[in-house]
């Protein structure tokens, strides 16, 4: 049982498992993306999908849920904005405040996209067993219920602001670049 420090015992194994195999998810995940929104980045396909869940979202938001300077979450945006994805909106309550938003085509990207990795993953699943598919979509389901309820208690990210390495492993590399989506 996990304890103040974390899971120990058979969720550490377990998790170093699912960690190996989410490799080749994310192979079949890159693939779609690559092959549908080739000239989005991933830094800004993970902004479109942030805007997405959150529609109205405001900048400081985004660049929190980023993991990002707010500097380098508004210069995304500008990049974003440009390349037809987003639309700006004065706040409703506090006109200097803007929300964010999805244009048409930043949504049909996404369905594009959806269509494809979908296509992709059912192109693995059909090589899978009915029982294993099912036993994987209970589990994939208890994760996602689970890992949103501790996003959503979790404390607000402070986005590194110092100079230099983050003070953590970041295996990702650049601290202020998002991860992908």
């Amino acid at each position: 049982m996990a304890d103040e420090r974390g899971p120990a015992g058979p969720e550490l194994s377990m998790a170093a498992e699912l960690d190996g195999a989410a490799g080749a998810l994310l192979s079949v995940w890159e693939a779609a993306r690559e092959g549908t929104t080739s000239r989005l980045s991933a830094a800004q396909l993970r902004a479109v999908m942030v805007v997405e869940r959150h529609d109205g979202i405001n900048l400081r938001r985004l660049a929190t849920l980023l993991d990002m300077l707010l500097s380098s979450a508004s210069r995304l945006c500008d990049r974003l904005v440009a390349a037809g994805m987003l639309e700006r909106e004065p706040g409703r309550v506090d006109r200097r405040e803007i929300s964010l938003h999805l244009t048409p085509e930043a949504r049909g990207l996404l369905a594009e996209l959806r269509r494809d990795r979908r296509r992709r993953l059912a192109d693995v699943l059909a090589r899978m067993s009915d029982e294993d598919r099912q036993a994987l979509l209970r589990g994939v389901r208890e994760f996602d219920r689970v890992a949103r309820d501790l996003e959503e208690s979790a404390p607000p990210v402070v986005p590194w602001q110092g100079s230099g390495v983050p003070p953590h492993d970041d295996a990702i590399g650049d601290p202020s670049a998002a991860r992908s989506a």
